[in-house]
């Protein structure tokens, strides 16, 4: 039975807890203190997250740690990129190793509820495919049963491939290697008879092999790969940071806020383009971020629609169509609720 001295003394270490949890440092709180934003990324994917000689690191990816650079601090460059495998990008953010995960890494309902993590918004919708030499003849996946077939440790794709032989009664051999780099290294050695992983993927890395016309993707796609950054749990603010990021980025494509015209945008009468831009209104506050917070990422980085041709479309090496990727209204399914 409780005494009174005993009811005193469990609310007053009640009392202690909850403000030992009110002080918890939040992640936008230790990355102000640190002055950079630490970043996981690949260890190198053209057009997503890849380090030149220099050890400057371009991509679609990287771009979203860019933007976040730049609404907290209104600088890009305070990043501290660091490169993870395939197997450790997840722990590194569960750990906090990282403050965010935006890897190629494929939003799926365990990886959302079971591991600590959140999924905050796609940024990429990707599919599964294969890629086989041309003088093998095949023409369709239909054709691969018995077949040995590449691809990445700890990735969808894995599981893809098993699902899609399981479902189709074929048999396959899987050779799994740790990263994309030796995944493609053993497909051009001639130790697989195909390799699967990501459309994006393997067309970017098309590119690096000796004799790209010696290889053809097949038609067949066989997954959902919506890809994005992730976040630890337990932290709404940064959540809500890290997805209105990548929703800013759509947005200003939407109104037409480029870096070209952001000076004159600034100037616009058009209510949502001054919301958006923090010339109405105050969205930012809630966030833990300045008025003008989409406004330094659309001055430093650009719109979702400049940072996709720079890193996979029409500006780049990979020339990818963006596809599902274009706008909603333009045919795609990238789609961003309204800063209101």
């Amino acid at each position: 039975m409780f005494t009174p001295s005993r009811l005193l003394l469990t609310a007053f270490a009640g009392s202690l807890l909850m403000g030992t949890a009110a002080r918890a440092e939040t992640t936008l709180e230790r990355v102000k203190q640190r002055g950079q934003l630490v970043c996981g990324t690949s260890t190198g994917i053209a057009g997503f997250s890849l380090a030149d000689g220099q050890g400057n690191w371009t991509g679609l990816d990287v771009d979203v740690c860019r933007a976040l650079a730049a609404a907290i601090f209104d600088d890009p460059n305070k990043i501290k990129f660091v490169p993870l495998a395939s197997k450790d990008r997840l722990t590194a953010l569960q750990t906090g190793e990282i403050d965010v995960l935006p890897r190629t890494t494929t939003w799926t309902l365990s990886r959302d509820a079971g591991q600590g993590l959140n999924f905050t918004a796609v940024n990429y919708y990707d599919g599964q495919g294969f890629q086989v030499r041309a003088k093998s003849g095949i023409k369709s996946v239909k054709e691969l049963d018995g077949a040995s077939i590449c691809t990445v440790q700890g990735t969808t794709n894995e599981l893809n491939l098993a699902d899609y032989f399981r479902v189709n009664k074929m048999k396959y051999e899987v050779v799994a290697f740790q990263g994309i780099d030796e995944t493609v290294k053993a497909y051009e050695s001639g130790r697989c008879d195909a390799i699967s992983t990501d459309i994006s993927q393997l067309v970017s890395y098309r590119l690096k092999m000796a004799d790209a016309a010696e290889h053809v993707l097949l038609p067949e796609i066989i997954s959902k790969e919506p890809i994005g950054p992730y976040v630890r749990q337990g932290d709404d603010e940064w959540f809500d940071i890290v997805r209105w990021t990548v929703f800013a980025m759509i947005n200003a494509e939407e109104l037409g806020v480029t870096q070209a015209n952001l000076a004159e945008m600034l100037k616009s009468e058009n209510p949502e383009v001054r919301r958006l831009l923090g010339v109405e209104g105050n969205f930012g506050t809630g966030l833990g971020l300045t008025q003008d917070w989409i406004a330094r990422i659309v001055r430093h980085v650009g719109n979702y629609g400049e940072s996709y041709e720079r890193n996979l479309g029409s500006k780049s090496r990979i020339n990818l169509p963006r596809g599902l990727n274009n706008l909603w209204s333009k045919g795609g399914i990238q789609f961003a609720p309204p800063v209101r």
